[in-house]
């Protein structure tokens, strides 16, 4: 009985790494998509959200 317990505890655990892993791989392949001029156009526009900069920087 003890055994099953374990072998169940050690498939939920490659179950939760490989949930882990696909969470990762679909994060980095959003964040890929965006060309450098939309990464630039956002972080401006969330530095300006913030209050931390009273107009974007120019160019």
């Amino acid at each position: 009985m003890r055994w099953t317990v374990w072998k169940a505890c050690g498939l939920a655990g490659l179950a939760g790494v490989a949930a882990g892993g696909i969470v990762v791989a679909r994060g980095e392949r959003q964040r890929r998509s965006y060309t450098p001029e939309e990464i630039r156009s956002r972080l401006h526009a969330r530095v300006a959200d913030s209050g931390r900069c009273a107009e974007p920087p120019p160019g």
